[in-house]
């Protein structure tokens, strides 16, 4: 019996270890084929499923495995569970498993996160059937896993192994380098299993990822996920990896077709992410989004802050493996000076500048996520003389990548409208541009003509990721102050007329933007066409009949030009940057005076100015270096002429004028006309007494008189019965110009105080009265430029500004001839004549180098300057007697001829002596008769032949320093 017994013990040995050999080499431990149930097994052991027998077939079964670490395993470490085959049970409508389901426990122990974590109130469940491996990857270092069946076959089984890994082993999960960011995967909220809150993030600092990523994701799970980032505009995008959340609900797939990222709650009824744009879920839903797929585009959200829920049912396949987010800012962003209203409406203005020290503004495209049909404005609006420039540094036109809602399918899904109003006008448009046919325009200047500017993005499609419209834009304000009335459909003309205020000041466009246009109003981008400015002065000559225009600085910059300065002769055919002024050609026909300081032509019967004239006061010198321009008529036109390959760079925001100048509309109706065309003897009476019942006397007054002289005549210029209203220069000032003499000064002035000195004038020769001419001019035709532009007159200027009709004075003038020469240089002798051409009858007989024309002889009229003179007694009775010298005849001392003028003289001696009583008492009535005409017309109309014409049809240019 004994030896039975151990023959029994010794076989039954063997039987053990023979088995225990032949599971070996099928990868199953004895023990585990023995028990396989509710026990604790080792990390790395394979665990399969109990073989089906008649004792546990179509029985209930519930078995339940823990993990053992051993020696050696790390002290932080996660589990690896691979499940290599799986069939349990049968998803229901997906939500229930029926037959049978399988529950992971990943709820005890410390975490990657060094944070103890609880069980899950109630597990989620795993049904189905899987085809290929699926990876489970726990949270925690403490999983249970259970399977639990009511009718366990041979349909029901599984299989699965495991192992212990690192962090640094798990790539995707934890990135490069975990130790560097312990907090990448977000911190673990105390007492949950998935709730996370995530600080600060930027670039690949932040994972936001489903539990057990990149494993499949637990059931019967809700995850909350607070992001938050430094600057505005968080963003949530998913950079190389797939995104997987409720992909598919079984393996096949023929009966379970992959689902495509879709968004929208009905959409995704059991496993979903939702995204709120805020810090939590009372904020605006962005969108519910489930499927299988690369993730089409990123969440921006609008502020710094995003919370996302990640919800899954409470049962499912073993499938899916969740989502991997990065969390960022959209790059860019700068804070806007401005005032918002709601969501994306802004009031940008100039004084949010100003406040904020900033010369201009920024606004970019939307960058972040808004639904279906958002509108978003911005108004620009500047001060009332200030006008709104915007324009594009980057501008990108794509078509609509990330639509909340694809049901639009026509043009324009997305459009941007400039509006040169205040708010949208549809007549007044300046641009639009659309997502589909839209060219961009970058560093293109949009500018308003009023100070408002209304800008508006419209989409009908939404979008998760900002416009498709990717626009960085720059706004400032420039000042569009004119000093005139502004020249409509031009850009910087302006017009000054006289019943507006009759002088001011003007001066180069205030407005920089000017000079950085380029071409014609109808083609503002050519860039061959220089830039320019027209300034048109006009006058009603019921009003007054001058301008007087005073150029007081002007700065132009140096440039390199393709024609060096030197070789530069015709200015107003330069490329140089230049100020013309000119009358209009159906006005003027005269020429121009140049000043000889500075470098100028006339070429055009005007001002060309290219050199810098300094804008000096000095008060020892009441005169200026200012330029002072004259016009002959009513009309005169100034023009700034900028080159415009070098406008923009040198002037584009440049505060300091290119030029000043002053304008005064002078010479009103008391004055008279301003231009006496040459007459042998005129004079000029102020005021003009049949004026002052037409015009308000005026408070001040300037009046400028041009006269005229014909050519090798000398001018005997006298003034009578001056009289002023007080002594002071203020109140009124006569003077005097010779074109002879510098501009800058007055040949003679006078006032209250030294009124005599205008009774000593000396007699204004013929080189007096003629203009200079600029003999430095090389252009083709100076020669008879030169010609033309000699002119010969006399200004004479009043200025009065105190009651300037209660002066009064009068002006007399004479033109006198040189006498004639003989041949060997010799004076000729006067002759009396009465040919009507003869302008050299009469000898001065203060100075008998001058002579006067028979007509000018005792006429009642003094031509003749000092003592005799052609009206005294003496001289016009040698006059009447026919006793004065005649011009050499050429008879000599012929014999012949001077017998036969002795026999005519003694044949006519009777004749006279006869007639001699009634031909003085003829004279002495004829005599009397004038001088009784001459006090009762003052203005001597008539007989005087004063010839004061009412216009000139002369252009006169007059750059005399007046003051």
């Amino acid at each position: 019996m004994k030896t039975c017994s151990s023959l029994l013990g010794v076989l039954s040995c063997w039987y053990i270890l023979t088995s225990e050999m032949v599971q070996s080499d099928f990868g199953t431990s004895t023990k585990g084929r023995i028990d396989h149930c509710n026990k604790t097994v080792d990390i790395y052991e394979d665990i399969t499923s109990p073989e089906v027998t008649s004792s546990n077939f179509g029985k209930p079964l519930y078995c339940s495995y823990r993990f053992r670490s051993f020696k050696g395993t790390p002290k932080d470490y996660i589990l690896r569970i691979r499940f290599k085959k799986f069939k349990f049970g049968v998803l229901v409508n997906g939500t229930f498993c029926q037959g049978g389901f399988m529950q992971i426990l990943d709820h005890a122990g410390k975490g990657n996160a060094a944070t103890i974590t609880s069980k899950k109130e109630v597990p989620g469940s795993y049904c189905g059937e899987i085809e290929q491996p699926q990876t489970f990857l726990s949270e925690t270092s403490s999983v249970r896993v259970i399977f639990q069946t009511n009718n366990f076959t041979d349909q029901t089984y599984y299989s699965f192994d495991s192992r212990a890994e690192q962090e640094t082993q798990v790539y995707l999960r934890y990135g490069q380098h975990p130790e560097l960011y312990p907090n990448r995967r977000g911190l673990l909220n105390p007492g949950s299993y998935c709730d996370r809150t995530f600080k600060e993030c930027r670039l690949q600092t932040c994972y936001v990822q489903s539990p057990a990523y990149p494993g499949v994701y637990p059931r019967n799970l809700k995850c909350n996920y607070w992001l938050n980032t430094k600057n505005p505009f968080i963003r949530l995008y998913i950079q190389n990896e797939e995104f997987n959340v409720d992909g598919q609900r079984c393996e096949n797939i023929i009966t379970c077709p992959m689902r495509p990222i879709t968004s929208g709650a009905e959409y995704c009824p059991y496993d979903y992410i939702k995204i709120y744009d805020g810090k939590n879920a009372s904020s605006p839903e962005i969108g519910t989004f489930c499927g299988m797929g690369k993730f089409p585009h990123s969440i921006v959200g609008t502020s710094e802050d995003l919370f996302v829920e990640f919800v899954t049912s409470a049962a499912g396949p073993l499938l899916n493996t969740g989502f991997h987010f990065n969390v960022g800012n959209m790059p860019g962003h700068m804070q806007t000076a401005g005032e918002k209203n709601g969501s994306c409406d802004w009031i940008l203005s100039s004084e949010h500048l100003s406040r904020d020290h900033h010369t201009e503004g920024i606004f970019m495209s939307i960058a972040h996520w808004y639904p279906p049909h958002t509108s978003c404005t911005y108004h620009l609006l500047g001060l009332p003389n200030q006008v709104v420039r915007v324009y594009f540094p980057s501008f990108r036109v794509n078509g609509i990548e990330s639509p909340v809602t694809s049901d639009w399918t026509g043009d324009c899904g997305e459009s941007l409208t400039l509006y040169d109003a205040a708010e949208p006008d549809d007549t007044r448009i300046i641009k639009t541009f659309c997502d589909t046919f839209s060219k961009p325009a970058e560093k293109h200047d949009f500018v308003s003509t009023g100070n408002s500017m209304f800008i508006r993005f419209e989409s009908k499609t939404g979008s998760y990721s900002g416009s498709s419209l990717y626009y960085w834009a720059h706004y400032d304000f420039f000042n569009n102050t004119k000093f005139g009335t502004a020249i409509p459909d031009t850009v910087c003309d302006e017009e000054f007329v006289s019943w507006k205020p009759s002088s001011g000041y003007f001066r180069s466009p205030v407005n920089t933007l000017v000079y950085k246009r380029q071409g014609t109003v109808t083609d503002p981008d050519a860039k061959s066409q220089p830039i320019i400015c027209h300034y048109k002065f006009m006058t009603d000559v019921r009003l007054f009949a001058r301008i007087v225009l005073k150029i007081e600085s002007i700065k132009f910059k140096d440039h390199n030009y393709k024609t060096p300065i030197e070789k530069d002769n015709d200015c107003w055919y330069s490329e140089r940057d230049k100020l013309l002024i000119w009358e209009p050609e159906e006005i003027d026909a005269g020429f121009g005076l140049n000043r000889t300081i500075i470098n100028q032509s006339n070429t055009n019967n005007g001002l060309c100015l290219f050199n810098n004239v300094n804008k000096t006061r000095t008060t020892s010198n009441p005169y200026t270096s200012e330029i002072k321009f004259v016009s002959s008529g009513n009309s005169l036109n100034v023009e700034l002429n900028l080159n415009p390959l070098h406008a923009a760079l040198s002037y584009f925001k440049y505060d300091v004028p290119l030029f000043e100048a002053r304008y005064e509309f002078v010479h009103g109706p008391l004055c008279g006309p301003s231009i006496i065309q040459p007459v042998d003897e005129g004079e000029l009476i102020f005021p003009r007494f049949d004026a002052m019942g037409f015009v308000e006397p005026p408070k001040t007054l300037e009046c400028i008189w041009e006269i005229r002289v014909r050519e090798d005549r000398d001018l005997w210029l006298h003034f009578n019965q001056v009289n002023f209203v007080t002594d002071d220069c203020q109140d009124g000032r006569l003077e005097v110009y010779l074109p002879s003499r510098s501009v800058d000064y007055p040949f003679m002035s006078a006032c209250g105080h030294n009124a005599t000195a205008l009774k000593n004038l000396p007699l204004l020769t013929s080189k007096d009265v003629e203009e200079v001419v600029d003999k430095s001019s090389t252009t083709a035709n100076s020669a008879s430029q030169r010609r033309r532009r000699q002119r010969r007159y006399v200004h004479v200027r009043f200025v009065g500004n105190a009651y300037p009709h209660k002066a009064q004075f009068k002006i007399a003038w004479s033109e006198l001839s040189h006498l004639p020469r003989n041949p060997d240089g010799t004076p000729r002798a006067a002759r009396r004549t009465s040919e009507a051409d003869n302008e050299c009858a009469f000898l001065c007989p203060g100075d008998e180098r001058l002579c006067l024309p028979a007509r000018a002889v005792c006429n009642g009229v003094v031509n003749c300057p000092g003592v005799p003179n052609d009206e005294s007694p003496s001289t016009c009775n040698r006059w009447d007697h026919g006793s004065v010298g005649s011009v050499d005849t050429g008879v000599g001392d012929d014999p012949g001829a001077l017998a036969a003028i002795a026999l005519f003289a003694a044949v006519t001696a009777a004749i006279v002596v006869f007639s001699a009583s009634l031909f003085a008492a003829s004279t002495y009535c004829r005599r009397h008769r004038r001088q009784l005409l001459r006090s009762d017309r003052p203005e001597a109309s008539g007989r005087r032949a004063m010839a004061l014409s009412d216009r000139s049809t002369d252009r006169i240019y007059s750059t005399v320093t007046l003051q």
